[in-house]
């Protein structure tokens, strides 16, 4: 039995260079994510989550190899991807999906949706035409979709219906992993929740392994197992969902489980603001990235980059102080 973990994410950084003023030689860089690793199972829905301009985008981007790490090891089912050329990369294109945040611009509105979900076994040569038919039919059917969705374009859908759409073109190649960008955040609230019910069904029936991308914690707390926390391109936290959730263990993932919006009043408290900007990724702090808005921060916080640490069976924080939780 295969134990080791689907994906492998080891030491990765990535950072863009970005043009300086004519009139200076000095080179600078976004410091985009930093020293990101973590591991995800088979069969498990991972949530990433963070404010914007965290890195999490930039995750799932390096991941599927739209964007090359700088450094940095990404182990897909024990190869190395990072390494590999974009040639051999399209063996892997296969394996992994990407589900995208905006249902439309994602959607060519030139093309009937039966031609968009057939595409990728186009590309991978799967089946006969009437075969890839026969699986489109079989796919829209799945995510709830009408009969004649196939001969339709994009522009005839609601944003809900162009998510499934994008949702069946993730599957039509059978996928070992997929990265979802956000796959809500663009519809409305009532249609999120079906889409998200869509997800669910389908991780159930299909044994879906998922890097769930989100900045709303409410909807990773309804489909994710575990909960990675970013801030500045940094993993703040690790946890399995319900323990983040009822004992968070960094000061970062406290002040941004108190401002989601809670329902269930037991769970109410007071709210911690996170006073300032984000700093700039081009210029981060020195040691721990989030001292500068960390209301427990002291003068080691600044001298320390504190390293992801085991503080409870599959829970690591990154942060130096224990004393505060």
């Amino acid at each position: 039995m295969n134990t080791a973990p689907l994906l492998d994410v080891r030491a990765l950084f990535k950072r863009f260079p970005i043009k300086g003023s004519p009139f200076s030689k000095e080179k600078k860089e976004v410091h985009a994510i930093s020293d990101v690793s973590f591991t995800i199972n088979r069969g498990e829905v991972v949530g990433l989550v963070g404010e914007s301009g965290s890195g999490k985008t930039t995750i799932g981007r390096t991941i599927m190899r739209l964007t090359d790490p700088t450094e940095g090891q990404i182990l897909f089912d024990g190869t190395d991807i990072a390494q590999i050329s974009q040639r051999e990369m399209m063996a892997f294109r296969r394996k992994i999906q990407m589900i995208f945040q905006d249902p439309f611009a994602s959607l060519n509105p030139r093309r009937k949706v039966g031609e968009l979900v057939a595409e990728g076994m186009e590309i991978h040569g799967l089946g006969n035409r009437q075969e890839r038919q026969a699986e489109v039919n079989r796919l829209l059917e799945l995510v709830g979709l009408p009969a004649d969705a196939s001969q339709r374009h994009p522009h005839e859908f609601s944003g809900g219906q162009r998510q499934r759409i994008g949702i069946a073109r993730a599957l039509a190649v059978s996928p070992d992993f997929i990265v979802a960008d956000e796959p809500v955040s663009a519809l409305d609230v009532s249609v999120q929740a079906q889409v998200l019910n869509l997800l669910q069904d389908l991780k159930e029936q299909l044994g879906l392994t998922v890097l769930f991308i989100a900045h709303d914690l409410a909807v990773v707390e309804h489909f994710c197992d575990r909960v990675i926390v970013m801030y500045l391109g940094r993993i703040m936290e690790i946890a399995p969902r319900r323990r983040l959730y009822a004992a968070p263990q960094h000061p970062y993932t406290e002040a941004l489980l108190s401002a989601a919006p809670a329902p269930d009043p037991d769970r109410s408290g007071q709210r911690i603001v996170l006073e300032g900007d984000i700093p700039s990724p081009i210029n981060p702090p020195s040691g721990c990235v989030q001292r500068t808005r960390c209301r427990y921060a002291i003068s080691d916080c600044a001298k320390i980059v504190p390293q992801l640490r085991e503080v409870a069976p599959g829970h690591f924080k990154a942060c130096i102080r224990d004393d505060i939780f």
